[in-house]
């Protein structure tokens, strides 16, 4: 039987399966073992074009699929021969759903290079500076509210609020505002969940989610344009470098990322924390020896372990070369940073959880290159904190059921995790 061929160049798609909604709905330890097989013997390799579900475009030939530390590490470096404009997902999208859900991360020079210089010139020290006492204070609030009940749903009750509140603080969105974008930020990353979606046709509700962004975020521009408070929305309105600003259009854009990438990420990496603290339970006691100590270096591999988000593709600007394989202008080029944050050329043991590792030059905020995550330091911040609260106050905080996984292919979404502790007495 012969293989599949790419019928544009006569080019056959590699044999595993990167591309079904089965392979994306099953667990990482099951995917591991095909990107282990692909990292040892195709590390660039060609695949059908992926189920979606949402938009078909009849042009999709495939991508090619990155698995590898260094060649992920070396695309990224690359922006010149793999843009990120054509889109950072796998699906190809309609145009609106590009600039509206994914914006400043999906821009290239001499574009990207502007507004990065003017988002860095507002994203400041002063601002994390700011934040940080919110940060512990949501925290023990989120935790109070939990305490004495003794079993709760992780993801709602805890991943979800954590970075929700303390985005919302840092940039500014008031109380009136929070719950309306808390719920259409869910849509981004959680397009394929039947529950969410409750009948709504995905790429209709995409649209929808994406405009009540815009609204809000509008709202809030034309607001701090005519009063300036104290918050980072204010910031980004002000911000000037070289007589330039960031245009109305570029804010919104950017305050739809940071409600969506900015919540999700650190959503996913609380929940994955805690799985990987009950499954590791040596691990777990290690830390709890000494937390504040330990727990800087051990958030750096829960992060690696959890890869909150797995996949960034590029698009081939030119004909060129990569991993020894022939790459043609125009060609999906997908990192796949699950994989890499498990190649064990770039990690000794990956496959075990060593909350000690040092160093961890893990991927799971990027491979560096000119799209490095700006909120590094938020999202180590905001880890550090809740674990620190749960550890502290929930000591045998653990998993007590079956998590239920999303089945997309961006977000490392734990949609469900049930937890049971002993309940806090109240003083």
């Amino acid at each position: 039987m012969t293989a599949p061929v790419d019928s544009r160049l006569d080019r056959p798609y590699d044999e595993a399966d990167l591309s079904s909604e089965t392979f994306w709905s099953s667990t990482a330890a099951v995917r591991e073992r095909t990107f282990a097989d692909l990292r040892a013997r195709r590390p660039v390799s060609w695949h059908r074009p992926v189920e979606n579900g949402l938009f078909t475009d009849p042009n999709d030939q495939g991508f090619w699929a990155v698995t590898t530390y260094d060649d992920l590490v070396e695309v990224t470096r690359r922006h010149e021969d793999f843009c990120s404009g054509e889109g950072i997902v796998f699906e190809s999208m309609p145009a609106e759903i590009l600039e509206a859900g994914q914006g400043f991360i999906a821009m290239d020079p001499p574009r990207h290079t502007r507004v990065r210089r003017l988002l860095t010139a507002a994203f400041t020290p002063r601002q994390m500076a700011r934040i940080t006492e919110r940060i512990d204070a949501n925290s023990r609030a989120v935790v109070d509210a939990v305490a004495a009940r003794g079993e709760v749903d992780l993801v709602p009750e805890v991943s979800a609020p954590v970075p929700m509140h303390n985005i919302c603080d840092m940039v500014g969105v008031p109380a009136e505002h929070r719950r309306t974008v808390a719920h259409e930020a869910q849509f981004a990353g959680g397009w394929r969940d039947e529950r969410l979606l409750a009948g709504a046709d995905p790429l209709l509700r995409l649209l929808e989610a994406a405009e009540a962004m815009r609204v809000v975020s509008s709202e809030l521009i034309t607001e701090r344009r005519a009063r300036p408070a104290d918050d980072l929305l204010s910031a980004l309105v002000t911000a000037r470098v070289d007589d330039e600003e960031l245009t109305d259009a570029e804010i919104v854009s950017f305050f739809g990322l940071l409600m969506v990438a900015g919540n999700d990420t650190t959503r996913q990496s609380i929940s994955h924390a805690i799985l990987a603290l009950t499954e590791n339970p040596a691990q777990r006691a290690w830390l709890l020896e000494d937390l504040d100590g330990r727990l800087p270096v051990a958030v750096e591999e829960l992060v690696r372990w959890a890869t909150p988000i797995m996949t960034f593709r590029r698009t081939a600007t030119r004909d060129c070369e990569l991993g020894g394989r022939r790459i043609t202008a125009g060609d999906k080029v997908v990192l796949f940073y699950s994989s890499a944050n498990f190649d064990p050329a770039a990690f000794d043991r990956p496959e075990q959880l060593d909350l000690a590792r040092h160093p961890n030059k893990h991927l799971a905020f990027g491979g560096g290159g000119i799209h490095h995550c700006l909120g590094i330091q938020l999202a180590r911040r905001q880890l550090a904190s809740i674990l620190r609260e749960l550890l502290t106050r929930l000591p045998d905080i653990h998993v007590s059921g079956e998590p239920t996984y999303g089945s997309g292919n961006f977000f490392h979404a734990v949609l469900s995790l049930p937890v049971r502790f002993t309940p806090e007495v109240a003083s």
